[in-house]
């Protein structure tokens, strides 16, 4: 069958594929395309049935309607224009392009050298590129209401999913997956909150990776940022949607890693898919004077145009259909300095953050960037614009150099407890700004942060270049896996004492699937393209000592806000009775003085906590809590508990299972050398 087109009844407002009663509109956006063709393909997507060209023109908007078309029709674009690389012009009509707004892709995105074929090859493309999907999608899911994501859990679906054997293997590796109540059962188990999923946007992989015979295991090479990838949610949009319900069904909140700083299509040598062959010039930024070239403020070969209006909007559209489709409740934006970016600068009143601001629909979601990229000026940590939350990487270098035991640190560690108030307490700004991590996605994990002094990434394929080499780590006096009691002893209480660390910290607290029960990549802390028994999590071998021992953790988090508040501990009097909201303790109770935080040899700190009172019917709340990062006991004088009250020890990172202990008033507490002490003040 063949079609018509009209752009008489077009919608040049309504970009990508919008089905009518009696056919699907089309509408795509390029300011510099002669002319954009509209492809379409049979039932199984492997025969180009029409090239119709787009008739209707509106600015920069090509769009036309197409009668007698439905839902699960297949199609593709490609551009009429120059190609001309010194102007910034690659147009190629031999390549079959994918549609920036579409919702549903018919295959994955596979990498092959003939997608970078120059055009006088004339090599069409059409047979290694997917077909975009004509989807019938509905827009009435719904966000859980606003808050801050407290404890969050950062996860890659396919490797969270692969390997758990209760996972039956039809689902293995996808979203449906994690909706199973095993899955769901473990996550409120240790106290998540928030399940913040990595890149779920259709991808490709890396040119270099085909030589290696290895694949893109996280997704941070997206193409279409509205289509999921059909490895990691075969069921579509639907398919997320249904998993997001089992998520809030449960009380956990949503969020998805997007990568809007770059695309897929590499530096000026790499495939053309999509943006590259639509509008090379609007897309992508460019040296100055130099549109031959990619600016390359990504470290990934190319720069997403997120400064002019038409790409800032894209991506506001994107975020608005996951918004819309699946309930989603916010994002992580990865790199995101980028959506700030304007003449070479940063700025909070950058297109994209007043689009954010003003949407009606994502004002009230939750915005966690990444703040920072490696170009002139590209790091942010503390600069974005309220209300987004930030992953702070000081927190995490100064929490790891305290474990390892580096000299002057005890400082740095106390204004990290105590909310980051050198970076967050500005124009408004809430401890809960900061999302506190030891271990994410890019580095080790925190097994590994205890097991290797040096990365290992030799699997990759790159004589261990790859890969941060400043990575605060130590291994307890063996390099990897050892069968040694005592050092196996010895890492896990010190991931014990990093976890504690990190719960009893003001800030939003994230840790990365898996580290709740120990698991290893081997030393690999840049484990992007291992989608195999490196990154997948073994279940198997999970530590169920540490699972319990997080979950309560998180859950005297949450219960007790001497430990969580949203407010940073500054010292001064939080009531009437002018007690201080912190005071910072040595081991004989004193108050610390200058001489002691000059002391580049302390490795022992105590903080008494005062937490007032949330209503008028509760009392204030006190938690003493010690860390000791030396290998000796501490011998340390508690101070004296209010009238009518006593503590308990709730916590001892050196002994996970030892239940709660009243501690009396007067008594010497011997705090076990690497290891977190939190005690409560309560009614005798």
């Amino acid at each position: 069958m063949t079609y018509d087109i009209t752009a008489e009844r077009g919608r040049p407002t309504a970009l990508g594929a919008t089905i009518d009663a009696d056919g699907v509109h089309f509408a795509v956006y390029s300011e510099n395309a002669e002319q954009i063709h509209l492809c379409l393909f049979d039932e199984a997507g492997s025969l180009e049935t029409d090239r119709l060209p787009l008739p209707g023109r509106n600015g920069g908007t090509r769009y036309g309607f197409v009668p007698g078309l439905a839902a699960g029709a297949r199609y593709g674009l490609r551009a009429v224009g120059p190609f001309e690389p010194e102007a910034g012009h690659r147009f190629d009509y031999s390549k079959l392009l994918v549609d920036p707004y579409a919702v549903q892709l018919d295959r994955p995105f596979v990498y092959t050298p003939a997608l970078t074929a120059p055009p006088e090859r004339e090599l069409d493309s059409a047979a290694f590129v997917p077909r975009a999907v004509v989807t019938d999608l509905a827009r009435d899911a719904a966000p859980l209401p606003f808050a801050t994501p407290g404890f969050t859990y950062e996860m890659q679906v396919r490797a969270f999913t692969q390997r758990h054997p209760d996972v039956p293997a039809t689902i293995r590796g996808t979203v449906a997956a994690l909706a199973e109540p095993y899955l769901l059962d473990h996550l409120q188990k240790i106290g998540v909150e928030t399940v913040e999923l990595m890149p779920l946007a259709a991808w490709i992989d890396e040119g270099h990776l085909l030589h290696l015979n290895l694949t893109n295991a996280w997704g941070y090479n997206p193409i279409t940022h509205m289509a999921p990838d059909p490895r990691l949610a075969p069921g579509g949009l639907a398919e997320i949607r249904r998993t997001v319900e089992a998520l809030h069904a449960r009380g956990i909140r949503v969020l998805l890693d997007v990568v809007f700083n770059h695309s897929g299509e590499g530096d000026e040598t790499g495939p053309t898919i999509s943006y590259r062959g639509l509008d090379n010039l609007l897309y992508y930024r460019h040296p100055e004077g130099e549109p031959a070239f990619m600016l390359n403020d990504t470290g990934t070969g190319n720069t997403m145009a997120a400064d002019k209006a038409p790409v800032a909007k894209m991506f506001v559209d994107v975020l608005r259909t996951w918004v819309e489709t699946t309930g989603i409740d916010g994002f992580r934006y990865d790199l995101a300095t980028v959506l700030g970016r304007v003449d070479g600068g940063f700025s909070t009143d950058a297109p994209f953050f007043r689009m954010v601001a003003a949407d009606p629909l994502l004002k009230d979601r939750i915005h966690v960037a990444e703040p920072w990229d490696v170009g002139p000026g590209g790091y942010q940590v503390g600069n974005f614009p309220k209300p987004w939350f930030e992953w702070q990487d000081r927190f995490r270098d100064d929490v790891r150099q305290f474990w390892k035991g580096a000299g002057f640190m005890t400082g740095a560690l106390a204004t990290r407890l105590a909310g980051s108030a050198d970076i967050y307490n500005h124009d408004g700004r809430a401890p809960s700004a900061s999302v506190n991590y030891i271990a994410a996605h890019d580095g080790f994990t925190l097994a590994d942060i205890v097991m290797y002094a040096e990365k290992h990434n030799e699997a990759n394929g790159e004589d261990n270049r790859d890969g941060h080499n400043d990575n605060h780590s130590w291994n307890n006096g063996v390099e990897g896996e050892t069968d040694d009691p005592a050092i196996i002893e010895a890492r896990g209480k010190d991931i014990r004492a990093l976890l504690a660390t990190l719960l009893v910290s003001r800030g939003t607290p994230m840790i990365v699937a898996g580290d709740e029960f120990g698991r290893t990549q081997r030393g690999n802390n840049n484990a992007y393209c291992q989608d195999n028994e490196i990154s997948w999590l073994d279940w198997e071998k999970a530590d169920q000592t540490l699972i319990d021992f997080t979950g309560r953790l998180s859950r005297l988090r949450r219960e007790h806000p001497a430990l969580s508040a949203d407010r940073f501990l500054t010292g001064a009097p939080v009531d009437d009775g002018g007690v201080p909201d912190v005071a910072w303790l040595r081991e004989d109770g004193a108050v610390m003085g200058e001489a002691d935080w000059d002391d580049g040899e302390r490795r022992f700190l105590g903080m008494s906590v005062y937490a007032p009172c949330r209503a008028a019917e509760d009392e204030s709340e006190r938690a003493v809590i010690y860390l000791n990062a030396t290998h000796a006991p501490a011998m340390v004088t508690l101070p004296s508990p209010r009238s009518g009250h006593r503590f308990c020890l709730h916590v001892r990172s050196d002994a996970p299972q030892e239940q709660p202990c009243v501690v009396d008033a007067g008594e010497t507490l011997i705090v076990e050398g690497r290891s977190v002490y939190v005690m409560l003040e309560e009614r005798a």
